[in-house]
């Protein structure tokens, strides 16, 4: 599977769809970035310089000062994919996000999608 095109997709173009995402199940930006802040190690003003700088995935997971180290927790189906069985270590840390943002918009509690 070719993941070019989502590892160079900027970071800025898809949060604002995490941010649609939660907000219309009722979910604030702010729980969203805490759990952005929690897996990446990112605070608010370096996580607004990567979406600024416009920087695509592979970047922003690159600079990210800290992957929380308990990310194999993380566990379940996204995209049709468990993500714990993803080999390409890129696409695992997107879907990571892209799980975390999943079950924000669920309602599940952020104390507890922050298992990790």
């Amino acid at each position: 599977m070719d993941n070019t095109k989502a590892f160079k997709m900027a970071f800025a173009r898809v949060y604002p769809l995490y941010i649609a995402k939660v907000e219309k199940k009722g979910r604030s930006i702010a729980e969203l970035n805490t759990m952005i802040y929690s897996l990446t190690g990112y605070d608010e003003k370096s996580l607004q310089r990567q979406i600024d700088n416009k920087v695509d995935f592979e970047t922003f997971f690159a600079q990210a000062p800290q992957i929380n180290p308990n990310v194999s927790k993380i566990t379940g189906v996204i995209c049709g994919y468990r993500v714990e069985e993803i080999e390409d270590k890129l696409m695992q840390k997107i879907r990571y996000m892209d799980k975390l943002v999943d079950e924000l918009a669920k309602g599940r509690a952020v104390e507890k999608i922050l298992r990790v």
